[in-house]
Order: C-alpha cells, then structure tokens, then sequence
C-alpha cells in the first residue's frame, strides 16, 4: 500500500496525501480527515525513508560510542540502554556508530547521508575531534561528558575530580594513611580520556590536602587486570590500607587479588569508587561508593538532544552530576599496618 493508493481512493492528488502526512502545507479538515480514514482503514505505516523526505527528519539519532578496548565494559552497556530507553519515549530509533575520531568511515557516514537527525557522543576525550568536527558543523549533538572546554558545548558529565575527591576523603576521615588509586587503562590516559584524567586530578589533590601516601595505577578493563594490580600495589607497598577505583570492569579482579593476598575487605583493607550501583552490589562486601547514575546521563542526554533538535539556535546547555556516596559494606577503620614481610608491624 502507497501514497498513490490512498490518494485515488481518497479521491485527491498524490502531493495532497503528502502534505496531509508532513505538515509542510495546509490541508483542509475536510480533506485530511478523508484521507485519515482511508489510512484507518488500510492500517498504512508511512516508510520511513520516504518520510525523511517528505519532511527532512529521520526520526533516529546516531549514539557515537566507540569501544574504549576490545569489548564493552558493563557500565557502557548501561549508558547504551539508557539512551535507546529514553530516545523510545520521543519515538526515536537509535543508530549505534562505533566511531572514533571525524576521520572514521562510519562517522562520516553518519553525517554525511544525514542518516540520523542529531547525535549523542561517549567516550569523551579532553581534546575530541568528534566534537570539534560536529560543532563546526553546527550538527546537533550531545556529548555524555565533557571537554577540556566544556562551556562551548552541549553535554551532561559526571564530576570525576569530586567524586574521586570524596573518596579519598572518605578513606581519610576512617584512618586510612597509604592509600592507591585504580585508574582506567592506560592506553585511554595517553587517549585524554576526560573521566580518567579529572578522576586522577581529583585523587590526588585530595590526597595532597590530607598528608595521604599515593600511588597512582592504570588497570585494564578486566578482571584479571584488577587481581594483577592489587598484586603490584602491595609488592610496592605492603603497608597500603585503601583503594579508590574508576574501574568498575576490574572490580571483581581487585577483590580476589585482596583474598589471594590475605587481605580482608574491610577489617584491614577498604575498597571504595565511582561505580554504577549495580556493579557496586554484585561484590562481596557491597562496594561503598560513588554512584554513576548512568540511567539519568542517557535520559538526561537525550531531553537535551530533543530540546535542541526542537529550538534551533539555543545557546549551549548542561548538566554536572556529583552524586553522594553510597555507603555499603567495603570500607572501614584503618587496621593495623603490615610490615614488609607481610606479617605484623612490629614498630612501637
């Protein structure tokens, strides 16, 4: 069934049946209810590539999210779900480009064909030639983090130097003196991933303000990764209490490392970060932290994304998140530090 049909039987033109579907012209109330009923009674579905052309909207976004490895990790799944959920509640389709920089096939595509009506970015980097690119463009678009320069653009954050703050100054205020920092790979610090590089800011000034000792880690986005970096951080310090963590992929691996090494979380080492709550429950103790609120980014991405797609013109907004931490079952009052060998420090 097609326009045509629907027009013969309607008993007007072609272009009438089409103005009457996009709205670019007036139709009489006469006319589009007539035409109305036919297409009750046919049960019509417009294609929706002839209706991109009818009124120059796709009715789909594109979701730019390249992986940050070779997999995804399961708060990236989150923030993907998150984004088809709340796109579905304005009746928009989602085009998944796994695209890294304005030079990728896929991203040219994107904007190229005009196949999506505006575009979500992740995986932000503090220098983004994606975001460069579509602002040049005018494209519009919304990042789920934020640039080194993030009052030009569009975009909602997570404030990783808080959060990673917070942290700290949780393990601080419970005793805790020596204390190491589990960051992303290192491969996305060298990239400026901006949540890797502000979460370390974050640790570190905060360390620094409580007089703490630090060491500073990059973790692959595994578990295996996460037990060989406990490994790494008592062979340099036995004596380290606590651990602050943006690696929710590695979790699981950073508490076997601690049962492998003896250590008790939390009667004498205290485990806490910025982890989505569900990764956050699925460990044994439940992980004391900041929670990322990745449903609320994606929906929160997506009204923006739809506000703007709607007025046209609107001078840039945003949202930073900084929520509290949640407090579980993984943290707890320093014990009694260990001495080189591994057993108890004798030192008065």
């Amino acid at each position: 069934m097609n326009i045509g049909e629907i027009a013969r039987r309607a008993g007007v033109s072609r272009s009438t049946v089409s103005y009457a579907l996009s709205g670019k012209r007036p139709v009489s109330d006469d006319t589009r209810r007539r035409i109305q009923e036919v297409i009750d009674e046919l049960g019509y579905r417009p294609n929706a590539s002839a209706r991109a052309l009818a009124n120059g909207r796709t009715s789909t976004i594109g979701l730019v999210f390249p992986p940050a490895g070779d997999h995804y990790t399961g708060m990236q799944l989150d923030f993907i779900g998150s984004v088809v959920e709340a796109a579905a509640t304005y009746d928009y389709d989602v085009l998944l480009s796994p695209s890294g920089v304005d030079t990728d096939r896929s991203f040219q595509r994107l904007l190229g064909e005009r196949r999506v009506d505006g575009a979500i970015l992740m995986e932000i980097r503090l220098e983004d030639d994606r975001v460069d690119h579509l602002a040049a463009l005018d494209f519009p678009a919304v990042a789920i983090g934020r640039t080194a320069d993030p009052e030009s653009g569009w975009w909602v954050g997570l404030d990783h130097t808080a959060l990673a703050a917070a942290c700290v100054h949780h393990l601080a205020d419970l005793g805790h003196r020596r204390i190491a920092f589990v960051n992303r790979p290192e491969q996305l610090l060298h990239a400026g991933y901006e949540s890797a590089h502000r979460g370390l800011d974050g640790f570190a000034k905060a360390a620094a303000e409580r007089g703490l000792t630090v060491r500073a880690y990059c973790c692959g986005d595994d578990a295996a990764s996460g037990q060989a970096c406990v490994e790494r951080i008592l062979h340099d310090d036995p004596d380290t209490t606590g651990l602050v963590t943006l690696n929710e992929a590695a979790l699981g691996g950073l508490y076997r490392g601690l049962a492998q090494a003896g250590r008790h979380v939390p009667r004498d080492f205290s485990v806490t970060g910025v982890v989505a709550a569900r990764w956050a429950e699925t460990v044994t103790p439940q992980l004391t932290a900041a929670d990322v609120p990745a449903a609320e980014m994606g929906r929160r991405a997506v009204d923006l994304l739809v506000e703007r797609l709607g007025r046209p013109g609107m001078p840039p907004r945003h949202h930073l998140l900084t929520p509290p931490i949640s407090l579980r079952a993984s943290t707890g009052p320093a014990g009694v530090p260990r001495a080189a060998g591994g057993g108890p420090d004798t030192t008065p």
